[in-house]
C-alpha cells in the first residue's frame, strides 16, 4: 500500500484540533482518539505559525502535535514542510532518530497534508532544516526524556541510571530493560514542551551526521512513487482550461456549444473561466479546441524594451509581487570613498526572466465529499492553497484539505495554487473528481518566472586593493543578498520595485543569483583594472571569516593560482545568503564563439551537516541549474506571448554541458544546521562570467552570458 493511500485511512480531523482548541484536556483527548493511545509530544506554536492562518494576527500560543511514539514502538513524526526532491524526509527523520535513540527505519514522517499536520507557512526560504529540523530535534529528545520518565516510575529507580540505546531505555547493567511500546502501552500521555528541550551535540551524532540512504527511495528508482499527476480516484474524469492567447487579454464572447454536444465532455462556464471534463485527457483536449473564443488584446512591453522599461517604471511596481525595496542601506559619502579611489568603475548588469522548469508541471486532483473538498497537489504552500481554495470556492477553510504528494521539484515555482483552484472549480461543477494536469506550454506560459533585472554599480578602490565606495541599485529583481559582505566605508545599497511585463515570483535563492552576479564581476572588474589576483582582491576586503573559509577551500582543491591553457580561463565568485556560504571557481574552454564548462569546484558551509551525500547532491544540482541561467536560459517574449514554450526553444542544460564536479563540503559542528537548498547557486555565474573574461579579455554583463555565443552574449 502507497503511502498516500494510507494516509487518505486516517481522519482528517488532526489539524482542525489545532484552530479549536478550548482548553488543554480537550486537546488531550482529540490528539488520542486520531493518534491512538502512546506518548505526544506537543509544543507551542508561536504567533508566526498562527499569524499565517485565516483571520488570525497574533495572540495567545497553541498547542501543535509533532512527535508520537505509539504503543507499538512506532515512531510517527510530523511535518507541514514538503519533499521537493530535496530529500527533506529524509534529514528530518534522521534528526528525529538521533534525538530518540533509533534506527532510521523506525521513524515514519507524515508531511504536507493539512489535515495531519501542525500549520506550515511553506517550504521556502531553505528553513526546512534551519527551522524544521530544530523544531522536531526539541520535540524528539523531549519524547526521549519523557520515556526515561516512565521507565523510572515502572521500575522505581532513579531516572539517572538509565540510558536510552536502540528504542529501549535500560540500566546500566542492561536491567531494568523497556521497550518504547512497553513503556507507552496503556499510557495516554500529552507532554507539551518549551523550546529548551535538550538536545544531542553534533559532535556525538550516530544517526545525524551521516550519509543515510533517501527514505523511500526504491519507489522513486522504481516508479512506483505517486506524484500528484499520478493519482486515480474512483469515478475520475480529466479537465483542461481555456487559456488566453496573451497576457492581459479579456474573454469577449466565447461559443461552447461545438463542444457541449461531444457525449461524455461537460463544459463548465462561470463568467471568465471556461473548462472542460472528459473521460480521458485526450478527449478534454479535443473537446476544447473545439470551442470558439473572442478576446481582446492590450498593448504590452516588448522583449527588446524589457531593461529600459524596467529602469523607466522604477518604483511604481512597490516591490510588485514582493520583489521590490528591501535588504538596502548607507553609510559613509559615496562622493567622499570616490575620490578616494585610485580606480573606478561604473557598469550596469541585466538579468533576463527565466522559467522554474519543473520536471512535473503544475496538476491536481479535486474531490468534493458531502461538501468536503480534499485536493492532491504539487506545492510548496499547502496550508496557503488551502486558504486559496476555501476563499475561491466560497467554503469554510476547515472543509479543505490539501495534500502534497512528494512532488517532482518546485525551486521556488509552486508557491502558488492555479491548478488547486481550477481543478476544484471544475469538480465541483460537474460533481466527480477532476484531474487537470498543466502542459508544458502552460507551464512555460502561465507560472511565473524568476523577476528580470537591471543593476547599477559604482565602485572604486585604492591602489593597495581597498574598497573605498561602493553604491549598488537593483531594479526589479529584489534585495536578497544586496548588501556586500566586503568591508567598504562608503556604502551605498538600494532595491527598487518595477512594473513587470511578466508575472514573475520566487525562484531559486530569489534575487541572490542576480546581486551575487552583478557584485562578484564588479568586483573581478576592480581586481583587473588594478591587475590584482581576483582572490587575493576579495580576500583583502573580507572580514568574514566563514565566507572567507569557502572561498579558501574553493580556491586549494581547484588549485587556484596556476595558469590555465591557451583558450580556456579561471574565474572565482561566492557569497553568502540564507544562514549558508559559498564558493565556486570554474574553468572554462571557449571554442570559437561557443563556451563550454570544463570544472567547477563548490566549497559550501551550512554550519552542522546533517547528511553528506544528499547535501553533495543538493550542491551539485544546485550548479547545474545555475549553469543554465548562467550561460543560455531565458524567457522571449513579445507582444504579452511567450515565444519559446517548449523545451525545443528553451534551453536548459544537458548531459553534455554539465563539467565535472568537484565539492568541498566545510562541516561545522560547532554550529547549528542551516538551509542548503537555494545557497549553493549562486556562485557559478560569476565564476564563468569572470572565467570568460580571463579566456577572452571580453567581459560580459548580463545573464545569460552566452545564450546564442560569446558574441551574441
Amino acid at each position: 500500500m502507497r503511502r498516500t493511500d494510507i494516509d487518505l485511512e486516517i481522519e482528517p480531523e488532526r489539524y482542525e484540533l489545532f484552530e479549536n482548541i478550548e482548553n488543554l484536556e480537550t486537546t488531550r483527548r482529540e490528539f488520542f482518539r486520531i493518534a491512538g493511545g502512546g506518548v505526544i509530544i506537543a509544543m507551542l506554536l508561536g504567533d508566526d505559525a498562527i499569524a499565517q492562518r485565516p483571520g488570525r494576527t497574533g495572540g495567545p500560543q497553541e498547542i501543535g502535535a509533532w512527535v508520537h511514539v505509539g504503543e507499538d514502538s512506532t515512531i510517527t513524526a510530523y511535518s507541514g514542510k514538503v519533499e521537493i526532491g530535496q530529500n527533506v524526509r529524509t534529514s528530518l527523520s534522521q534528526v528525529v532518530a538521533e534525538e530518540l535513540r533509533v534506527p532510521l527505519k523506525s521513524v515514519r514522517m507524515v508531511m504536507a497534508d493539512t489535515a495531519l499536520v501542525p500549520p506550515d507557512a511553506g517550504t521556502f526560504g531553505s528553513q526546512s532544516t534551519r527551522q524544521m529540523g530544530g523544531q522536531l530535534r526539541r520535540a524528539a529528545a523531549a519524547a526521549r526524556e519523557a520515556l526515561v520518565d516512565l521507565a523510572a516510575e515502572k521500575a522505581k529507580v532513579e531516572r539517572a541510571t538509565l540510558t536510552v540505546v536502540e528504542g529501549r531505555v535500560a540500566g546500566p547493567d542492561g536491567k531494568p530493560s523497556f521497550s518504547f511500546g512497553e513503556l507507552t502501552k496503556g499510557q495516554k500521555l500529552l507532554k507539551v514542551i518549551a523550546a529548551g528541550a535538550p538536545t544531542a551535540k553534533a559532535d556525538d551524532w550516530k544517526v545525524a551526521g551521516t550519509s543515510a540512504p533517501k527514505v523511500d527511495g526504491r519507489d522513486f528508482v522504481t516508479g512506483s512513487h505517486a506524484y500528484a499527476s499520478d493519482i486515480r480516484r474512483p469515478g475520475m474524469v480529466f479537465g483542461r482550461i481555456l487559456r488566453a492567447p496573451a497576457y492581459g487579454a479579456k474573454l469577449k464572447n466565447v461559443d461552447t456549444k461545438p463542444a457541449e454536444g461531444v457525449a461524455g465532455v461537460n463544459v463548465v462556464h462561470e463568467k471568465d473561466f471556461v473548462g472542460v471534463t472528459a473521460s480521458t485527457a485526450h478527449e478534454a483536449t479535443a473537446a476544447l479546441t473545439k470551442i470558439k473564443a473572442d478576446w481582446q488584446t492590450t498593448p504590452q512591453v516588448a522583449g527588446k524594451d524589457l531593461f529600459k522599461h524596467l529602469k523607466e517604471k522604477s518604483g511604481r511596481g512597490g516591490g510588485k509581487g514582493g520583489f521590490g525595496g528591501g535588504g538596502g542601506g548607507s553609510q559613509g559619502n559615496i562622493e567622499t570613498g570616490l575620490k578616494a579611489a585610485d580606480q573606478t568603475l561604473k557598469a550596469t548588469y541585466t538579468i533576463a526572466y527565466i522559467a522554474h522548469v519543473p520536471l512535473e508541471p503544475r496538476a491536481a486532483v479535486a474531490e468534493w465529499v458531502d461538501g468536503k473538498l480534499t485536493v492532491w497537489t504539487g506545492t510548496q504552500r499547502p496550508f496557503g492553497v488551502k486558504t486559496d481554495l476555501a476563499n475561491a470556492l466560497g467554503v469554510a477553510a476547515d472543509k479543505v484539505r490539501v495534500i502534497v504528494p512528494d512532488m517532482g521539484s518546485g525551486y521556488g515555482g509552486k508557491h502558488t495554487g492555479e491548478a488547486a483552484i481550477e481543478t476544484a472549480r471544475l469538480a465541483k461543477a460537474v460533481g466527480k473528481p477532476v484531474k487537470v494536469v498543466w502542459t508544458r506550454e502552460e507551464e512555460f506560459t502561465w507560472a511565473y518566472f524568476r523577476p528580470a533585472g537591471v543593476i547599477d554599480v559604482i565602485a572604486g578602490a585604492a591602489k593597495d586593493g581597498t574598497l573605498t565606495a561602493w553604491e549598488f541599485h537593483n531594479y526589479n529583481s529584489g534585495g536578497s543578498a544586496i548588501r556586500t559582505p566586503y568591508s567598504v566605508a562608503n556604502v551605498k545599497t538600494e532595491a527598487h520595485g518595477s512594473e513587470s511585463p511578466l508575472r514573475h515570483g520566487s525562484y531559486r535563492a530569489l534575487a541572490s543569483t542576480a546581486n551575487v552576479f552583478a557584485r562578484e564581476s564588479a568586483m573581478d572588474e576592480l581586481a583587473a583594472a588594478l591587475k590584482m589576483d581576483p582572490l587575493e582582491f576579495r580576500l583583502k576586503n573580507l572580514k568574514d571569516a566563514r565566507l572567507r573559509a569557502v572561498f579558501e577551500a574553493a580556491a586549494k582543491k581547484f588549485g587556484w593560482g596556476a595558469k590555465p591553457q591557451a583558450g580556456h580561463g579561471f574565474g572565482i565568485g561566492g557569497g553568502t545568503e540564507k544562514g549558508s556560504f559559498v564558493a565556486t571557481c570554474a574553468e572554462v574552454a571557449i571554442d570559437k564563439e561557443k563556451v563550454r564548462v570544463i570544472r567547477a569546484v563548490t566549497a559550501f558551509e551550512c554550519g552542522a551537516v546533517v547528511n553528506p551525500d544528499h547535501l553533495t547532491n543538493q550542491i551539485e544540482g544546485a550548479v547545474i541549474m545555475g549553469l543554465g541561467g548562467a550561460l543560455f536560459e531565458r524567457v522571449d517574449f513579445d507582444e504579452g506571448k511567450i515565444l519559446n514554450p517548449a523545451f525545443s526553444g528553451y534551453r536548459v542544460p544537458r548531459f553534455r554541458d554539465a563539467p565535472v564536479l568537484e565539492t568541498v563540503l566545510v562541516n561545522r559542528k560547532d554550529l547549528p544546521s542551516e538551509g542548503a537548498g537555494e545557497t549553493p547557486i549562486i556562485s557559478i555565474a560569476p565564476a564563468i562570467g569572470n572565467a570568460i573574461f580571463q579566456a577572452t579579455g571580453i567581459r560580459v554583463r548580463s545573464m545569460p552570458l552566452a545564450p546564442e555565443g560569446l558574441k551574441a552574449g
